[in-house]
């Protein structure tokens, strides 16, 4: 796997000079960091990490956005073009099959190689260049041109998910880990209810449905503030967390969570993660790509009333991030992973047997509770990474092209039958997803735990809790205690500084 030789080996790790959180905070401009090395950033404060985290939480608003104003883009395109159902179907594949290739491969190795700030750039300047691609693809009305557009800019969304996601669960105390992540990808469904709003009532009212003009344009500005956001992130300050910092925070956390160094080949955790989360986004977009079809044959109502039932559904899994996000603070994220994941399968499974405004109020709530899924599932499976931390988080966002296949296959099972019993292919990529917060429970509950529990990255009267310069401050005290000179208190520095 590209980039697996820039991990650190633990010997490696405990060999260097800690650096300490000030210095990480100090360090931010440098233009490419190795993911080998020491950074101090395994200790950031909630205060030193909380102008990055919001930066980057901007990314996720952004594909938020643009993932939901894909879907009108596409349906435009679709009606300008005549594109088939069938075709339709390789639109999700090109977007999403840009999410198994990038991860594994090129991203992947970016962020292990030059750092998150690198990868932050490449992925908007890709996402920039697929945007540009659509107008010459509206212009010459080409299908495969579409594609290829779409492939590019999933390529650039993929990029940036490989960098801003493991970037908001590590920059930070680990105990808010969830916390973090589900409150960022918040923003994220808000951009994805926001868009088909603006798209209907700005964008693209009153035009001719065979105009593609105000498509071009549309693009054309989202690639432009795509660039300016890249040249934002050269200049912005951005604290580096290497794999080597997440091997220190692993073991300095080792007497809570019982933590011990393992190969990426006995990572069972993070590997069940992967099938859960491929499975899981993959019944995601099945659902959302067949709801309105859905309601339509439920409640016999219209397009438009379809659509809106849609935005609804759309508002509520906005909403239940949130909610999500604040039942964080109290209560454990396996535990609330559990409950969400158990409610949709109840969900899920009414939706299929009930008829009605009754079925299209079962779907909307399955939307509700799908809400934290992907978050959480991706911030369980790397906990006690380590040192491969990284490349594990590259595994899950690849398993993000679950949503290439299941959308067809639901899609099949429609026509055939119909969309009530369509809901079955997500019903079984569901049940996969729901046995992972089972497994979690029943076997990783002291892993998981112990990060939550750790005081990494909090403050105490002798400064951040295993911050290197708190280490080295308590050490004076202990040796001045024993009567060692004020001489000779730059030598305990230096030595202390060489053993840590």
């Amino acid at each position: 796997m590209w980039g697996q030789k820039e991990e650190p080996e633990l010997k490696e790790v405990f060999d260097q000079r800690r650096p300490s959180a000030v210095e990480a905070m100090n360090n931010t401009h440098r233009k490419s960091v190795s993911n080998r090395g020491l950074t101090g950033a395994s200790a950031l404060t909630v205060r030193q990490s909380i102008f990055p985290i919001t930066l980057v939480t901007i990314l996720f608003f952004l594909w938020g956005f643009a993932y939901g104003l894909l879907d009108v883009l596409n349906a435009k395109f679709q009606t300008a073009l005549n594109i088939t159902a069938a075709k339709a179907g390789g639109l999700q594949g090109a977007y999403f099959g840009a999410y198994f290739i990038g991860p594994l491969t090129y991203s992947g190795w970016i962020v292990r190689k030059f750092g998150y700030r690198w990868t932050f750039i490449t992925g908007l300047v890709i996402y920039g260049i697929g945007a540009l691609m659509f107008w010459p693809s509206a212009v010459y009305r080409s299908f495969g041109g579409f594609c290829g557009s779409l492939f590019i800019v999933g390529s650039g969304l993929s990029t940036l998910e490989t960098s801003a996601n493991p970037f908001i669960a590590t920059c930070g105390p680990p105990r808010l880990s969830e916390f973090r992540l589900e409150l960022s990808q918040s923003f994220q469904a808000i951009g994805s209810v926001m868009a088909p709003l603006l798209a209907a009532r700005v964008f693209f009212s009153h035009t001719d449905p065979n105009d593609l003009s105000k498509v071009q344009w549309t693009y054309l500005g989202i690639a432009a503030f795509v660039f300016l956001l890249a040249v934002v992130f050269y200049f912005s300050p951005i604290p580096e967390v290497t794999d080597a910092d997440m091997a220190l925070q692993a073991e300095q956390c080792s007497g809570l969570t019982g933590y011990v160094d393992k190969p990426m080949r006995k990572q069972y955790k993070l590997m069940f993660g992967v099938a859960a989360q491929f499975c899981y986004v993959g019944a995601q977009v099945g659902v959302a790509a067949n709801f309105i079809n859905y309601a339509k044959e439920s409640a016999k109502i219209s397009d438009a009333a379809a659509s809106d039932r849609y935005a609804i559904g759309q508002g509520l899994f906005a909403i239940g991030r949130f909610a999500a996000a604040g039942l964080m603070m109290v209560v454990k994220p396996r535990l609330v992973l559990l409950v969400f994941m158990t409610a949709i399968m109840i969900f899920i499974a009414a939706a299929i047997g009930v008829e009605g405004e009754g079925g299209v109020a079962m779907l909307s709530l399955v939307l509700f509770f799908e809400s934290c899924i992907f978050p959480t599932i991706f911030t369980l499976s790397i906990r006690g990474l380590g040192r491969h931390t990284k490349r594990g988080s590259s595994w899950i966002v690849a398993s993000v092209c679950g949503g290439a296949l299941f959308p067809s296959l639901t899609g099949l099972l429609a026509d055939s039958r119909d969309y009530h019993i369509s809901m079955a292919v997500p019903l079984c990529g569901f049940f996969v997803a729901f046995a992972y917060p089972v497994y979690l429970n029943l076997f990783c509950r002291k892993e998981l735990d112990g990060f939550r529990e750790t005081k990494i990255g909090y403050e105490d009267s002798d400064g951040i809790i295993g911050d290197a310069d708190r280490e080295l401050r308590r050490a004076s005290i202990m040796h001045e205690e024993k009567g060692i000179k004020a001489n000779d208190h730059l030598e305990v520095r230096q030595v202390s500084s060489k053993m840590g």
